[in-house]
C-alpha cells in the first residue's frame, strides 16, 4: 500500500529530513511512504486566510489520487491513541491501496478540502510546527506497524 502524506510547505530544517528519512527506512516495502510537499501560498497584505487556505487547497487535490483514502489533520478532529493508530493502520492495509494524510499550512486547511476528507484526526491539543507534525506523523506510522507486528519498538 501507499501512504502519501501531503503536507503544505517544502523547506524543511535538516533535522526534520532526518527524522522523516530514518523512520521511513523503518518501514517494511509493503507500506511505501512518500512525503509530498507543496508550496505554501504566497503571503501579501491584501489577501485573506481564506485565500491562501484555497491557494494551497487547489495544489492538494492535483495530489489526491481518485479513490483513495484521505484524511485530514485539523486540531478539531479525533485524537488517537497509539494503538487507535495500529488498528487504522491495519484497517488501511487490508480496505485501501492508496491513503493521503494531509497536513495543512499554517493557517489550516480550506474547508471545502477538509470536508472531501474521509477522516479527520488530531495528533492532540497542543499547537505544533507543521515541521514537527511530520516527524511526529512518520513515528506514529512506524509506532502502529511495530505494534502490529509485535516488534519491540512499542513499549507499554
Amino acid at each position: 500500500m501507499l501512504i502519501q502524506i501531503i503536507a503544505v510547505g517544502r523547506k524543511m530544517p535538516t533535522w526534520v529530513e532526518a527524522a522523516c528519512e530514518d523512520y521511513l527506512k523503518r518501514m517494511p516495502r509493503e507500506i511505501d511512504i512518500q512525503i509530498t510537499a507543496i508550496a505554501l501560498a504566497q503571503r501579501k497584505a491584501k489577501d485573506s486566510i481564506d485565500s491562501y487556505q484555497r491557494q494551497e487547497a487547489a495544489q492538494i487535490v492535483k495530489k489526491i489520487v481518485p479513490g483513495s483514502f484521505s484524511i485530514a489533520l485539523d486540531e478539531q478532529g479525533k485524537q488517537w491513541a497509539s494503538n487507535d493508530w495500529a488498528q487504522q493502520l491495519e484497517h488501511w492495509m487490508q480496505h485501501y491501496p492508496r491513503v493521503n494524510l494531509i497536513i495543512g499550512g499554517p493557517d489550516g486547511l480550506d474547508d471545502e478540502c477538509r470536508q472531501n476528507c474521509q477522516q479527520t484526526i488530531s495528533l492532540g491539543r497542543m499547537t505544533m510546527p507543521h515541521a514537527l507534525v511530520r516527524v511526529v506523523l512518520v513515528e506514529q506510522l512506524y509506532r502502529a506497524w511495530s505494534l502490529l507486528k509485535g516488534h519491540p519498538y512499542h513499549r507499554e
